[in-house]
């Protein structure tokens, strides 16, 4: 094993939110397509990767994102100074059921490479 230590310090954001399994494929879409790269477009540079996750459960479907920033002050840029607020566009809201209303952090230490 190979551990990598990162030399600069990164962000890890989490956050969850549910939709119904009818408007999972939409919500997905939206992300994919819409909300991050407007994101981006937005001038966001240090958002460095988003990773979307779900869960399938009896009658809705949930997302877990992880969001990777080069810092907490790119975390700021994208969701302000009350960062820990959850960060969901108008339109996010339309096809989500419910979703957590703040965001978690850490700091992330290091990677394993198996």
């Amino acid at each position: 094993m190979k551990k990598i230590r990162k030399e600069k310090e990164k962000i890890i954001r989490t956050w969850k939110g549910w939709t119904t399994i009818e408007n999972a494929p939409i919500y997905e879409d939206m992300l994919i397509k819409e909300v991050f790269p407007t994101v981006k477009k937005n001038g966001v540079d240090g958002l460095e990767k988003v990773s979307i996750s779900t869960k399938k459960n009896i009658d809705e479907m949930e997302f877990f994102l992880v969001l990777q920033f080069d810092s907490l002050k790119s975390v700021k840029k994208f969701a302000g100074e009350k960062y820990e607020t959850a960060y969901i566009p108008d339109n996010a809201k339309k096809v989500l059921k419910r979703y957590d209303k703040t965001a978690e952090h850490y700091e992330l230490k290091g990677e394993l490479i198996l």
